[in-house]
């Protein structure tokens, strides 16, 4: 027989075969699904509910004020004569800042002090007066009346002197306000006007701002809910107690790096803003070095220590109708969705459980979006530190 018939036949007892064992599969299938057979079970990776500790850290947008921003601003009419000073310059408590030309109040002062002469003088002729007409009252060669005219004479001759002093006094406070010094340690800001340019107490721009950034506060806001579960968290009878025991913060930088001083919050206002719902506080941190310059951003990280807490993956959990839910593995091995309520802040790609779930519970780790209440499921449970991987 040729080769080629030969083949043929053998390809054709081959097809023949397949189709039978198909035939054989299907009727086999056929009978076990009229059967009523359960469907093959699904494996899915699922964990345990365990009682752990965890760090929270919650981190708030704060914006970072220096410890004064005190304005500079001239307090008499005249021109810029000097600017001792740069932009971003430290300065100290009293060093000069600007010196401004006022020449009007040198002349008050020359005037105050001519005043002074000539009212000394006139002083002088009053009390030689009385001096003069003392011994003849006493004499009886003129009347009495002439010695106590003389005496309101010199009385008001004095009186002349003690205003043209307290003139002369005014005179150089005014010629005072032409150096201008800073008031406090700290960083000057911009200097808007120039050498030349005329400034009074009314100009709309201040000469400078000069912040004292010894310290830094870091102003920030919790929403209504964020301050329930502050105040759920933290212990103390009243708020001002709760920030006696909150632990020191840190301070996250707008480039991300980590501020090496830890703060601490300090106040919080009484009333929740009714326009943007949410209370404000403020954390005080040391700027030794003048790292953070007034005006900057930043963001304060307050941590929070949770003790024999639940935590859940986020990608366990599905979100429907603004609630959230997980599905739970019976002893049966079914799933049935389970309403969790979880806290605002998350412990990394956790959340934290606040009712819903309890130790021993096996909770289905991912691929919930092929599941509905009853499925039949194969639990498969792994280890903690494959389920909580960034848990502190």
């Amino acid at each position: 027989m040729p080769l080629f018939r030969k083949t043929s036949h053998l390809l054709l007892s081959i097809s023949a075969s397949l189709l039978i064992l198909s035939s054989c599969g299907n009727k086999q299938q056929q009978a076990s699904a009229a059967a009523g057979g359960p469907p093959p079970v699904q494996a899915y990776p699922a964990f345990k509910i365990e009682q752990q500790d965890a760090t929270l850290s919650n981190e708030y947008p704060a914006t970072l004020q220096g410890q004064q921003n005190i304005e500079i601003r001239p307090k008499i009419d005249g021109y810029i004569e000097k600017i001792y000073i740069d932009e971003g310059a430290v300065v100290k408590k009293g060093q000069l800042l600007f010196r401004i030309s006022a020449p009007q109040y040198q002349q008050s002062v020359n005037n105050a002090q001519a005043a002074i002469s000539s009212a000394e003088a006139d002083v002088s002729a009053a009390q030689l007066q009385v001096n003069k007409v003392k011994p003849l009252v006493e004499k009886d060669i003129i009347s009495h009346y002439d010695l106590e005219s003389a005496q309101y004479t010199l009385q008001a001759r004095r009186a002349a002197l003690a205003q043209a002093k307290a003139n002369l006094a005014t005179a150089r406070t005014n010629l005072g306000y032409t150096a201008i010094t800073s008031p406090v340690n700290g960083v000057a800001g911009n200097i808007p006007h120039k050498l030349g340019s005329l400034v009074s107490s009314t100009t709309t721009e201040p000469l400078t701002t000069i912040s004292n950034i010894g310290k830094v506060y870091a102003y920030f806001s919790m929403n209504e809910k964020q301050l329930l579960d502050f105040s759920r968290t933290f212990e103390g009878s009243t708020l001002a107690a709760k920030l006696n025991k909150l632990p020191a913060v840190s301070l996250i930088l707008s480039d991300g790096s980590n501020y090496p001083e830890k703060g601490k919050v300090e106040t919080v206002s009484g009333l929740i803003n009714t326009e943007t719902g949410s209370a404000s506080f403020r954390a005080t941190f040391p700027n030794p070095v003048g790292l953070i310059r007034s005006g900057g951003s930043a963001k304060v990280s307050i941590p929070q220590n949770l003790k024999s807490t639940i935590l859940v993956p986020q990608k366990s959990t599905y979100e429907l109708q603004g609630k959230r839910f997980v599905y739970v593995v019976d002893a049966a091995g079914k799933v049935k969705s389970t309403e969790i309520n979880v806290m605002s802040t998350t412990a990394g790609q956790n959340f934290v459980v606040t009712s819903g779930l309890k130790a021993g519970d096996t909770v289905i780790l991912e691929g919930t979006s092929t599941l509905q209440d009853g499925t039949q499921v194969k639990a498969e449970v792994q280890p903690a530190d494959k389920v909580y991987q960034d848990v502190k």
